[in-house]
């Protein structure tokens, strides 16, 4: 795949967009996952000796668990949803980029 210097400097600048772009995407699902971390000693039930030979239910502790992913994500839900957006946008470009130039690379492969 031979482009010009200046088409190859264009497609290198779209896809560092596109990665800075994932890893605002990847920051945001590392920081909820730190605060769910950070919330699961909380989620634990408060006693963890058996009481009158019944287990702890484990199902419970599920629950909480998803519940409070959930409601941390729908937090950071439009930035998600934004962010997501704008990646679908800069992937459709790269594409059509390369498309549009796809003829520009057969012309220089057969001179």
């Amino acid at each position: 795949m031979t482009l010009s210097p200046e088409l190859r400097r264009r497609l290198s600048r779209m896809q560092e967009a596109r990665r800075q772009t994932q890893r605002q995407l990847d920051m945001i699902d590392r920081q909820i996952t730190r605060r769910m971390t950070a919330l699961i000693p909380q989620l634990q039930p408060r006693q963890s000796a058996c009481r009158r030979g019944k287990a702890p239910d484990a199902c419970a502790f599920l629950v909480r668990y998803r519940s409070h992913h959930a409601a941390l994500t729908a937090e950071r839900q439009p930035e998600i949803d934004a962010l997501s957006r704008k990646l679908a946008r800069q992937d459709l470009g790269i594409v059509r980029f390369l498309e549009r130039h796809a003829g520009h690379l057969d012309h220089r492969r057969a001179a």
